[in-house]
């Protein structure tokens, strides 16, 4: 009957700290994927900026205003920042 009591305990025991451990996984996992989102939106915010600034270089190129050389070194800073 002890033996019985002492290893309804501990398995009790055990199912509680697996529970704990998984949980504690879950939530590390949950906090990774949001940090990964913030990171992915901080990137595709860059990469947009940077498309309009190509945009509009092209545009003074286009219209005139910016030789082809100008438009090479322009388009060059964009790109090194």
């Amino acid at each position: 009957m002890e033996k019985i009591i002492f290893f309804g305990l501990i398995i009790s025991i055990l199912i509680f700290i697996i529970y704990l451990g998984g949980r504690a996984i879950m939530m590390g996992l949950s906090a990774k994927n949001s940090n990964r989102s913030e990171s992915e939106i901080k990137k595709n915010d860059n990469l947009k900026n940077l498309s309009e600034e190509l945009d509009k270089i092209n545009e003074l190129l286009k219209s005139g205003a910016l030789t082809q050389e100008e438009f090479e070194k322009a388009k060059k800073k964009i790109l090194d920042n």
